[in-house]
């Protein structure tokens, strides 16, 4: 990656709080458990998104991107690339700031839909892998 690049994710991990998971797993064999899990391991907090409800990552899991509360400011999807304009305009509804499409994900609608709304666009990037390029330790509490 380019140092433009380096910077720019850098800058996404360095602002971002909370990060919203759709498709969240309660499957610990699953990446989309693996990876929140690891986030919140780094000081994110981690609001989970999935139509079974109940509670992960010691959260409440919201059925719908709408329904979590609070500023979001990334958008981490495990979802198939067919839903990703969907979630693409949920995103730009609840104020996010920045649309991760998780490795092996990429739509163009969808980026076009987050681009054309002022979020920053990811596709085809894993938040645990991309983390651990740059270097990054755990989220410090702003002095």
């Amino acid at each position: 990656m380019d140092q433009a690049e380096r910077d720019e994710l850098t800058g996404i991990y360095r602002d971002a709080r909370m990060i919203a998971v759709v498709g969240a797993s309660a499957d610990p064999a699953k990446a989309a458990h693996q990876i929140p899990l690891y986030l919140q391991q780094q000081g994110y907090r981690i609001r989970p998104v999935n139509p079974r409800g109940g509670e992960l990552f010691g959260e409440p899991v919201a059925t719908t991107l709408s329904e979590v509360a609070g500023p979001v400011d990334v958008v981490d999807v495990f979802r198939p690339a067919a839903e990703a304009a969907g979630i693409a305009r949920q995103a730009v509804a609840i104020g996010a700031k920045v649309l991760w499409l998780q490795l092996g994900i990429a739509d163009d609608e969808a980026r076009r839909i987050a681009e054309e709304a002022g979020l920053t666009v990811v596709m085809d990037r894993c938040m645990l892998a991309v983390h651990r390029e740059l270097g990054l330790g755990p989220l410090r509490a702003a002095a």
